[in-house]
Formats: C-alpha cells, structure tokens, sequence
C-alpha cells in the first residue's frame, strides 16, 4: 500500500508520484489500484519447435531438400544461425537445415511462412517462464501480438534486452492472445511467445 505524504506526493517502493496539487481524495484512494495495475507483470514463457517436424529431413539427399525449398547449411560462424527448435545459436561446425516454415497457419490475412534454421543435434527449448535467452536478447526483434481472431494488433521492433518490457506491455492487453517474435533486420521467425 502507498504511503501518502503532504504535497500531494505518494511513496510507492523507490518511486515517487506526484499527485495534483488539489490533493482531492478520490485521487489518493485510487492511486495504488493506479500504481499496482502499472506494475503487475504479466508471466511469458518462449516456445522452440518440436524437433519431430524436421528430424525425419536431415536424411534426405541434397536433392531432395531442394525439391523442398530447402538447403543443408554447415555453420561457419558464431553468430547468424539460430535454431528455432532449441532457441540457441548452433556452433561452428554444426549441421543444420535451412527451409520454408508456415508460421502463422492461421485462416487470416496474416498467414505467412518463411525461412528457419534447425540444427540436426537440437533438443526442443524448455524455457522458464520470464527468462529471454541469449537468442533473442543478442538480436533486434520486431515482437508481434496477435488476438483470438489470429488478427495482429500491436507490434514493435526493439533490442532484445528490450524484448521482455514489450511482451509484458503487449500481454497486459486482455485481448493478445499470443506473440510472435521476429529477426528484425531479416524478418525471419525467430518463436512463439504464450502466456505462462
């Protein structure tokens, strides 16, 4: 509960608001229901893809992916290949799959697809709820909220030690029924965010 001051000033944790300077009481008695609803945060949980969607093209022959859309890749560097199934950027040397993944399946003019890294060695993510990964906070992502309707109603693009503060501000709206996160400067889908 706030603690109120003269002045019109309430004391809520290390914060300071001022009040107007009337001081009327309707504003006191409404300011921690104010502040409370302005603090909450709202819990959030990451979602790799399931690997047993992509394990069984790993033993396709080059060609045969082409005929899929899509490319076996070695990786060469550090950065640039992240893994949708295990929300981890795969390491030098690694094995991965580069093709077409319908994101958004959803019967919506925002139906879309596009292209997604999957390493041959990955494990499905299991992200604690809250936590942003190094795989998304190392990128700029555009974070786009979707309703029940799979209609997208808000969207931002921000650093990915920024993400969690959009996704919290994004799912205190009742009506965004999920989030999809994106590489900002690609456009590539990076996971599903739902609410935990």
């Amino acid at each position: 509960m706030p603690t109120v001051y003269g002045a019109g000033f309430v004391i809520a944790g290390k914060f300071d608001v001022r009040l107007r300077r009337d001081d009327r009481p309707e504003l006191i008695k409404n300011i921690g229901t104010l502040l409370a609803s302005r603090c909450a945060m709202k819990s959030f949980q990451l979602v790799g893809l399931a690997i047993e969607s992509f394990s069984s093209l790993f033993a396709l022959s080059d060609g045969e992916l082409l005929e899929r859309n899509a490319r076996r890749v070695f990786v060469e560097t550090k950065t640039g290949y992240p893994c949708r199934v295990s929300l981890a950027d795969a390491q030098i040397g690694e094995e991965l799959l580069l093709l077409p993944f319908e994101h958004q399946p959803a019967s919506s003019p925002y139906k879309s697809s596009g292209p997604i890294f999957v390493r041959k060695a990955a494990v499905q993510a299991h992200i604690e709820p809250g936590v942003i990964p190094d795989y998304v906070r190392t990128r700029l992502i555009s974070v786009r909220a979707y309703d029940a309707q799979d209609l997208m109603t808000d969207a931002t693009v921000c650093a990915g030690d920024e993400v969690a503060a959009a996704i919290q501000k994004m799912f205190a709206n009742e009506n965004i029924a999920y989030i999809h996160l994106h590489n900002a400067n690609r456009g590539c889908f990076s996971c599903l965010v739902r609410r935990a």
